[in-house]
């Protein structure tokens, strides 16, 4: 089998126009998205998509959990297929492409490949993964987590928004739930093209960024307690200030995380303070600790750190602490075989590109532990993300899509 020569490219122009439409439904208040999962506008877009795919001469499956997968034939009917997406779904003030570009990116492949008449041995599939970004149904990747065996269907199903609606019912009620079983499809490969949402290859001037990792994530929640009194008539000596024993372990959490720079990161996003009154000195504060690398070793000293000196500075304050453990998972390793494949694809079309590790969770890092996987990143403005302000270029878009274009080509295998 030749690779594709680095004349191949996507039509970028028709890939914008694509994320251009899509971006008409749901629209936000300040020129973003609100196309929030299992709502109307989910299912008005998940409707286009399926017609573009049908369109591109695909034929399309639906799983129990909503997740779509539009198939291109291969010549080898025993051949697994090679998957390519992301998710549709966004944030209640999301941007035009977080998600979108890697489902709609994956379409342009398809449709790129029919202009050109190139055939494949393995069948390759577009998949919009439902509930990727898990605002209205906790938690983020939730189907993919079904598909992946990390979640019960069951369960998955019977998660609930604000409004007490469950998934299931939501599922059921914009008419996208299908009868294929959750996670019965094998794959040869998922390769998932994204945003970095994040501000590193913009600012060293990259076309795209290879993701070799995914960082790992541990959040802990720290309930401290002291002695809820009043801020004017309590002396200094007498005060068991909780408020002030969380300001100086979130001191602590910075140093640490620096501690293992450049890849760790860390921070408390979530705080309650207890009463929250002006003139009340906290009694009690609830904080979450959200660390994050690439490494997992990097993690776990991260989380003995914070507890044995959390614990030092309450003792010496007279403060109670309690710790718990309240979300994480372990850091991603992309399959190295995938990851060349998209390094030699950047190579190959001239684009200049770096390894990167990803900050956020995908798709893709619940689908590693059911099949080889990688991720090819594009950069965005200001490496802002959930926000409607989000923003990339064409031609930043058009080099994702390209090197994805080359790398799922060499590895569903061009027939001549």
């Amino acid at each position: 089998m030749s690779a594709p020569g680095e004349n191949l490219k996507i039509n970028g122009e028709r890939l914008w126009d694509s994320l251009m439409e899509m971006a008409k439904i749901g629209p936000g208040v300040a020129g973003g998205n609100n196309r929030q999962t299992l709502t109307d506008a989910d299912a008005e877009g998940r409707a286009l998509f399926q017609s573009w795919c049908e369109a591109a001469g695909c034929t399309m499956g639906l799983d129990t959990m909503g997740n779509m997968f539009a198939q291109r034939p291969g010549t080898d009917p025993e051949a697994l297929p090679v998957y390519m997406g992301s998710h549709l779904d966004t944030q209640p003030t999301g941007g035009k492409y977080d998600g979108v570009l890697g489902v709609l990116g994956a379409l342009e492949v398809i449709r790129t490949l029919n202009d050109l008449d190139v055939k494949t041995k393995h069948p390759i599939v577009v998949t919009n993964w439902s509930n990727e970004e898990g605002t209205r149904f906790a938690p983020a990747m939730l189907s993919s987590g079904v598909f992946a065996g990390l979640h019960t269907e069951e369960w998955a199903k019977a998660r609930v928004d604000a409004e007490g609606k469950s998934y299931g019912d939501e599922l059921k009620r914009i008419g996208w739930e299908g009868e294929e079983p959750v996670g019965s499809r094998k794959m040869h490969a998922m390769f998932e093209l994204h945003i970095e949402q994040g501000p590193i290859l913009e600012a060293e001037g990259k076309d795209v960024g290879i993701v070799t990792h995914g960082q790992g994530l541990s959040w802990t929640q720290v309930t401290i307690t002291g002695k809820d009194a009043h801020t004017g008539s309590t002396p200094m000596p007498m005060r068991k200030n909780a408020g002030l024993g969380m300001a100086k372990v979130l001191q602590l959490v910075d140093e640490i995380a620096w501690s293992h720079a450049p890849h760790a990161v860390g921070a408390a996003g979530h705080i309650d303070v207890y009463p929250n009154s002006r003139n009340v000195i906290p009694g009690k504060v609830v904080f979450t600790v959200d660390f994050r690398s690439p490494e997992l070793s990097v993690i776990e000293d991260m989380e003995a750190r914070l507890k044995e000196g959390a614990r030092k500075i309450c003792d010496e304050m007279g403060l109670g602490v309690e710790f718990e453990k309240v979300g994480g998972f372990d850091p991603v390793k992309f399959d190295e075989g995938l990851v060349g494949k998209l390094r030699e694809a950047a190579e190959r079309l001239g684009y200049s590109h770096q390894d990167i590790i990803s900050g956020a969770g995908h798709d893709a890092c619940w689908i590693n532990q059911v099949a080889p996987t990688a991720m090819v990143m594009c950069p965005c403005v200001d490496g802002l993300s959930h926000n409607e302000a989000e923003e990339i270029s064409k031609e930043w878009a058009s080099a994702g899509a390209d090197v994805l274009l080359h790398a799922v080509l060499e590895t569903a295998e061009i027939v001549e």
